[in-house]
């Protein structure tokens, strides 16, 4: 028999086996174990060649548990990300975002200077162009806002910008921004990270949550 045939074979066959999956790790060792039933008693492998041949067999095995740990390592990771995202689900939380308008009053939060004493409410398309402007309670935390337009008709359904600008006399102190609540429908995790899909369909990232709400 043709040993050194065969142990060309072996060699290269395992060299491509180390980077395999299980499959080829079954085959080298199935290989090897022929190798050995067949091998002529009267002209033995070479010892230096048989050593190389039950490292490569050893750096298979090595490299397949290799693989299956961090596969169950990945699996793992994925799991904790998604019980991160999970209480998000369901949650009421405050968004410094646009509003979504449907007919339905909102309650709105404004950041007002603490040194201001009159306040705007400023209303924009997505493009940006001034909708509406309503004067605010400087005093009061909260405001429930009836979408409407400069002339008091009601808004389009759609999303508006929404910021509240403070006054000292006829002096512009700043612009705030202005919160309100939303429940979130749906989290994932993306590129941008944590992306919260709100029940009134908007997508918010999970950074511009001021707060959870009760």
């Amino acid at each position: 028999m043709d040993v050194t045939a065969t142990t060309s074979v072996t060699t290269t066959t395992s060299a491509s086996g180390s980077a395999s999956s299980q499959s080829d790790y079954q085959t080298f060792l199935k290989m090897l174990t022929t190798q050995l039933q067949y091998q002529d008693p009267t002209s033995p492998m070479d010892s230096s060649d048989f050593a190389v041949q039950l490292a490569t067999f050893s750096g298979v095995e090595q490299q397949t548990v290799t693989n299956q740990t961090l596969a169950e390592i990945s699996a793992k990771l994925d799991a904790l990300g998604l019980n991160d995202l999970s209480p998000w689900v369901g949650t009421e939380v405050e968004v410094d975002g646009p509003v979504a308008v449907n007919g339905q009053p909102v309650i709105l939060r404004p950041e007002i200077d603490a040194s201001a004493d009159s306040a705007v409410l400023v209303v924009r398309y997505a493009a940006g162009a001034t909708v509406a402007r309503q004067a605010l309670d400087v005093t009061a935390d909260e405001f429930y806002w009836q979408p409407v337009d400069a002339t008091g008709a009601a808004l389009t359904a759609g999303t508006y910008a929404v910021s509240a600008e403070s006054y000292q006399g006829d002096t512009l102190l700043g612009t705030g921004a202005v919160r309100h609540s939303a429940t979130v429908a749906e989290a994932r995790n993306d590129a941008q990270g944590v992306t919260l899909v709100l029940d009134d369909g908007q997508e918010v990232a999970a950074q511009s949550v001021t707060a959870p709400r009760s």
